[in-house]
């Protein structure tokens, strides 16, 4: 006879060996629009490895097996390692090897960095501790790119497709991996703080050597190879390239002192430093770090943006699948009107995140127009302002819609609920992202007529939104905000922008539930609030539909 406790039905069962990008409608048309339909059959193939039974498993082995300091060896003297599970390893080889981290600077096409945000958004459904040391070398690129002639051999191994895990100098190296050091205890986000100083060894000046000595309260991803620091040099911050290893072969004074507990990201290392002695090389002018290091930003920022969007659409799509196979009260749970409410909700939420970055990403691919550079100037801070605050919402509306199975760390809501909130502090915490929104409208006036002219283009007259994106313009053009109300303009930005974009190119079912429940009654507080007549299905299809048997 068997007994209760073996028997389990009712339950939806694993989601996984399916199509990350074929099964993604609003990605998939999100790509058309913007400029990477030819990159189509190469990215539905990496959904397909991507949504492998594998490639889930390797992320939660990689989570439940976080990161160990070796700090000495077993007689004494120092290593200052890190040692990673296999997992890890594995993940970040596949992710180098798809060409996720450096892509569009190694291999340049008409589309080159929307194909790159498709795909690294597919990725962030499946890990997210390997996007950091990832997303660090993507934006290091531009950063060093002006002076090639000193970082010519770190800009080609960066650009390489091979992974090469081992703690040796990056000249025995077949590719190596970017991190950073920013953060001091005393400063947090006010870098101009930072105490960390920085003496020329012999003649200063761009590409020359220095000595650094002090703390980083924060280093991300201590394996990488080499580290973009921030330190204070005699004409003020200035920005530095500081590898693990100095010309001579042996390790320079890079003093590992803990990792971080943190709430999530688990399978990355973040750890604490000090810097007794050590090397590093001038990036750009002396006291002109801030500038340096924000060109790396521009980027590390998109790409929090573009995490936080997979973040929602895995969530959502785990929500969807649970709702398709569980019944309760006599039916269905997609069949019950309020949880159809839910899922649509937290659909049009993630197809909107989906329709933002990846118009911010064609801005990306403009690198020689000044208006796509005003757009990334402005919307850069936009998307990641209000895709990271909107992520952790997504993911908890979804854990509720699988009960206690969504709370428990064997489910796969719970990791990334946890992950959620990183990537809205990570590269500049909200308040920092408005101020930034202001000062981009500040600095140059033809930043507003760039949005105006997008905000323009939809095709629609519809005069819910036509009265939204005239009020945001009149206050605009009345002057300046008070950063009081920064949180405010730039919610309403995102909104526009993501709303213009949807009634460009959207379906009809997913414009009028956007334009009803986002710019008539702004951004709901809980999910599930869509007005009557919406089309559920039409919504909840659009972010993930089966793949036929």
């Amino acid at each position: 006879m068997d007994r209760a406790s073996d028997q389990a039905f009712n339950q939806s069962g694993e989601l996984s060996d399916y199509n990350l990008f074929s099964t993604h409608s609003a990605l998939v048309a999100a790509c058309a629009r913007e400029g990477a339909a030819a990159q189509h059959a190469a990215l539905s193939a990496l959904g397909e490895r991507l949504g492998s039974a594998a490639m889930f498993a390797l992320g939660d082995t990689a989570n439940s097996n976080p990161p160990l300091l070796r700090v000495f060896d077993r007689f004494g003297a120092r290593r200052d390692e890190v040692e990673f599970h296999p997992a890890w390893h594995e993940l970040l080889g596949r992710l180098v090897a798809e060409g996720l981290h450096t892509g569009p600077w190694a291999e340049p096409c008409a589309g080159a960095h929307v194909a790159r945000a498709a795909g690294y958004l597919m990725w962030a459904e499946i890990e997210n501790g390997t996007q950091c040391p990832a997303t660090m070398s993507y934006g290091a690129v531009p950063a060093l790119k002006p002076q090639s002639g000193d970082f010519g051999v770190w800009l080609q191994l960066l650009m390489s497709r091979d992974y090469d895990p081992r703690f040796v100098p990056a000249a025995d190296k077949r590719g190596v991996l970017m991190g950073m050091g920013m953060t001091e205890r005393q400063g947090g986000s006010d870098v101009r703080a930072n105490t960390t100083r920085a003496v020329a060894v012999g003649t200063p000046g761009p590409g020359r050597e220095y000595r650094l000595t002090g703390h980083k309260w924060f280093f991300s991803a201590p394996m990488c190879d080499a580290f973009l620091v921030l330190a204070q040099a005699p004409r003020g911050l200035s920005c530095f390239l500081v590898p693990r290893f100095l010309p001579d072969r042996s390790v320079n004074g890079l003093k590992l002192q803990r990792l971080k507990d943190k709430l999530g990201n688990r399978s990355n290392a973040s750890s604490e430093v000090e810097f007794a002695d050590a090397w590093g090389l001038l990036v750009g002018e002396e006291g002109r770090g801030i500038p340096a290091i924000l060109e790396m930003g521009v980027y590390t920022r998109l790409d929090n943006a573009i995490g936080s969007a997979g973040l929602m659409h895995q969530c959502t799509v785990q929500a969807i699948h649970h709702a398709r196979g569980r019944h309760a009260f006599g039916r269905l749970l997609v069949e019950q009107p309020l949880m159809r409410n839910v899922l649509a909700d937290l659909a049009l939420e993630s197809a909107a995140a989906v329709a933002l970055v990846m118009r911010l990403a064609r801005a990306f691919d403009a690198q020689d127009d000044e208006a796509a550079g005003l757009l990334r100037r402005l919307l850069t801070p936009v998307a990641k302002y209000w895709i990271c605050k909107r992520a952790p919402a997504v993911c908890g509306e979804a854990m509720e819609v699988l009960g206690g199975n969504g709370y428990v760390e064997e489910g796969p809501i719970a990791r990334r609920f946890r992950e959620a909130p990183l990537n809205s502090i990570w590269e500049g915490s909200g308040n920092i992202m408005c101020l930034d929104v202001l000062r981009a409208l500040a600095r140059e006036p033809r930043t507003q007529d760039v949005l105006e002219e997008l905000l323009a283009h939809t095709g629609s007259d519809d005069p819910r939104y036509h009265r939204f994106a005239a009020a945001l313009s009149a206050d605009l053009r009345a002057g300046a905000v008070a950063e009081a109300r920064a949180r405010e303009l730039t919610q309403r930005i995102a909104l526009a922008v993501q709303a213009a974009v949807l009634l460009a190119d959207g379906p009809s079912a997913e414009c009028e539930a956007f334009l009803a429940s986002r710019l008539v009654s702004g951004a709901p507080a809980a999910f599930g609030t869509l007005p009557p007549g919406t089309d559920y299905e039409a919504l909840i299809a659009r972010c993930y539909t089966p793949q036929s048997p």
